[in-house]
């Protein structure tokens, strides 16, 4: 692992030639970006909880562990995760919130985080505060998991996840409270299309108060808003046995 901290570096929205290629983004605090162990991949070497922090880039909570070999690492932390608790990764560590083992080694009704997509990559699925997913079935080389969002899908049980559901679940039901917290998150003012000009938006223009004046709404390039869409099939659809959208 690389430095656990480093200056998160500001791009306001823009793209290597300057221009706004995100926009509503910039003026955001200075932060430090936390280097995540979504891999969990010290196989077989025990550490232990030495703090518990926040991080300005997540949901959730973070952890430090302290390795026997010396080494310190950041982790999502769960909730059930304490100080000077110990964890582990392996192929046959306990069952216990914490500990990261295969897909294949996880008993059925597991409640599971950061889990894999592609063996070795690291956690991609279940990373928010509170989530986790549920180890439903196993049928030859996968496992059927439910995600958060509701979408029943198939994972290849070599795949590593973590025991236990992430911490900090109420995070969603706090309050920002006034507009400047907003600008020091690095977001910037959403202005209505209605309320602009027709040079600026589609749904712009007209006298007085006006709707949209089309039959379709349309985003800030003209393009439709709603009806089909335009994302395109992916290799891994066929994993997916139930769509999150019924």
């Amino acid at each position: 692992m690389s430095k656990l901290k480093i200056i998160k570096k500001k791009r306001s929205g823009r793209d290597s030639s300057g221009r706004i290629s995100v926009r509503h983004k910039g003026g955001e605090h200075k932060r430090f970006l936390r280097n995540i162990d979504f891999k969990r991949d010290k196989l077989g070497v025990s550490g232990r909880v030495v703090s518990i922090e926040y991080d300005p880039n997540r949901t959730s909570d973070i952890s430090l562990i302290q390795y026997t070999d010396g080494e310190k690492r950041y982790i999502l932390r769960p909730e059930e995760i304490n100080l000077n608790d110990v964890i582990k990764s392996g192929q046959d560590v306990e069952i216990r919130p914490g500990n990261t083992l295969p897909l294949a080694s996880m008993p059925v009704g597991t409640a599971v985080h950061n889990i894999e997509l592609t063996p070795g990559h690291g956690g991609q699925l279940a990373r928010t505060a509170g989530s986790f997913a549920t180890v439903l079935a196993k049928e030859g080389n996968y496992v059927n998991l439910k995600l958060p969002s509701g979408e029943m899908r198939r994972v290849r049980k070599e795949c590593y996840a973590t025991v236990g559901n992430l911490g900090n679940v109420n995070w969603k039901n706090e309050v920002i409270g006034k507009a400047g917290r907003k600008r020091n998150m690095g977001i910037r003012p959403t202005v209505r299309g209605v309320a602009q000009n027709p040079r600026s938006h589609a749904h712009g223009g007209g006298e007085g108060r006006s709707g949209i004046g089309m039959p379709t709404p349309k985003n800030y390039r003209g393009r439709k808003a709603v009806g089909k869409t335009r994302r395109k099939k992916k290799y891994s659809d066929k994993f997916i046995l139930q769509r999150r959208k019924k």
